[in-house]
């Protein structure tokens, strides 16, 4: 493939003539096939048995796996039951290093087209919240497509800016990720359009744009918290340097070391400011293991402390918890620019939900949904628990979106039985993976099959596809338009 001059010239800047040597040579090299198992779908034990795949582990992470060049896994029943998702095997990593965990509230901040948020999704078992955010319109439609697709119950997608972002969610958040946009070098091997648009989208371009992202993040993350920023480029102007300039203007964050493993290379001080603690960071590099390039940062914010010097001079601080379970101050103790950042609790009644939706859920589910249910005109919704208002954002997904009521009766949405599993539906017909039914399934076609009437999930072995109506000696195919194979 053809690299552009400057950055060859750049890469034999930084490396020296032995190691550029070795990285321009893996760019002649095959390059890596990844998939991640969705374990809210499926046990990674039980997917490998069931695997038609050949799969290699991914080291990195417990749930990735590489598989052949040639592979389609794409084309696959198992994908469209959101089994897997299709992911570059460094990608992996960063929600891998973020390290979340059911109940918390975590932000995706640069979330589109997806990977990190179902990866982070997954980790937390749709307990928590996960609040998955890309300014990027058009993006957002292939993330809210990926996080139904995967069956992901707690996230809220939005269409924001940072700045919008921390103004509401002030110190709300226990980890945030921050995949920042970046000028792509890792990804040549990958993405050859990448390297062609490299003199266009500089790393003085990206970095203004990482800074702008970066500034707003602090508000965001309560003290205790975590927060990962990784890029796929190998600009120290997006990486190191990035951290550097993160860390001068919040003292109050430290780099937490980050465990190498199979390959994997420590950050570069000498690209930066010198700071040892910058070792602490991690590069993958192709032509050091298997798959693309990559950088990631493990920040840790410390709590507060005051100082025990001047704690005579502080006026009594009275604590109460608020409905979001954030500890606040009181008010006589919160500056003005604090007090106007605070955000009333959206309160929604479990005992508005319409009497059509109570009789779908006796009729055709076996368990009780449980959560925080909202109505938004005719659609309903639902979260594991609530939320700060959302009133004047760009809402592209509010939480599980379970359906509509019409007015006589209840009509259940795709990302609802995505996220049911079989034994949680009444009625179900299961297909087998390779045959001709579920193939005339995905493309939207009637299936001559015998059942008893009613809606039906439909399954392939043992796992939900979609909707359909059973009418007696048929089934309507209710597989969204949008989603339906081709061929």
């Amino acid at each position: 493939m053809k690299l552009p001059a400057g950055f060859l010239d750049k890469m034999k800047r930084l490396l020296g003539d032995d190691e550029y040597d070795e990285l321009v040579k893996s760019y002649s090299e095959p390059r890596y096939y990844g998939l991640r198992v969705n374990t809210l779908k499926i046990p990674v034990e039980e997917f490998l048995r069931i695997s038609p795949f050949k799969l290699e582990p991914v080291p990195w992470t417990s749930d990735g796996f590489y598989y052949p060049e040639g592979e389609s896994p794409g084309k696959h029943p198992y994908y469209h039951a959101g089994l897997y998702y299709i992911q570059e095997p460094s990608a992996m990593l960063p929600g891998a290093i973020l390290g979340a965990q059911p109940g918390e509230k975590v932000l995706d901040i640069c979330a589109a087209p997806g990977g990190k948020t179902v990866q982070i999704a997954a980790a937390m078992k749709n307990s928590g919240i996960i609040i998955a955010n890309d300014i990027n319109a058009d993006r957002v439609k292939a993330l809210v497509k990926n996080i139904e697709l995967c069956g992901v119950r707690n996230a809220v997608v939005l269409n924001e800016t940072p700045e919008k972002l921390a103004d509401r969610f002030a110190g709300y958040f226990d980890r945030i990720l921050v995949d920042a946009p970046c000028s792509g070098e890792g990804m040549f091997r990958k993405d050859e359009d990448a390297a062609r648009s490299w003199e266009s989208f500089k790393c003085e371009t990206c970095s203004g744009m990482q800074r702008a992202i970066l500034d707003n993040i602090d508000r965001m993350l309560k003290p205790g918290g975590s927060l990962v920023y990784s890029t796929c480029t190998f600009s120290p102007e997006e990486d190191e340097r990035m951290i550097s300039y993160f860390i001068k203007l919040h003292e109050n964050y430290e780099i937490e070391e980050i465990p190498r493993t199979a390959g994997m290379q420590p950050g570069r001080p000498e690209w930066s400011d010198g700071s040892p603690k910058l070792a602490g960071t991690v590069r993958l590099w192709p032509h050091r293991i298997k798959g693309e390039g990559h950088f990631a940062a493990l920040l840790k914010k410390k709590e507060y402390r005051a100082s025990t010097a001047n704690m005579q001079d502080l006026p009594a601080l009275h604590v109460r918890i608020d409905n979001s379970g954030i500890k606040l101050p009181n008010s006589e103790f919160l500056s003005r620019n604090h007090r106007k950042l605070k955000q009333p609790i959206q309160k929604e009644s479990e005992t508005a939900l319409p009497e059509v939706f109570r009789k779908f859920a006796d009729n055709s589910l076996n368990i009780t949904l449980d959560g925080s249910f909202v109505l938004k005109g005719r659609n309903i919704y639902v979260l594991p628990e609530e939320i700060p208002s959302l009133d004047g954002l760009k809402v592209a997904k509010f939480g599980w979106f379970l359906g509509e009521d019409d007015g006589s009766r209840f009509e259940p949405s795709h990302s609802m039985v995505t996220a049911l599993g079989r034994k949680d539906v009444k009625r179900a017909i299961d297909l087998q993976s390779g045959s001709y039914e579920v193939k005339s399934y995905l493309k939207g076609e009637t299936l001559m099959l015998e059942g008893d009437k009613g809606l039906t999930a439909i399954c392939v072995d043992g796992y939900t596809l979609g909707w359909a109506k059973q009418t007696g000696d048929m089934v309507k195919n209710l597989y969204p338009k949008g989603w339906r194979k081709m061929s």
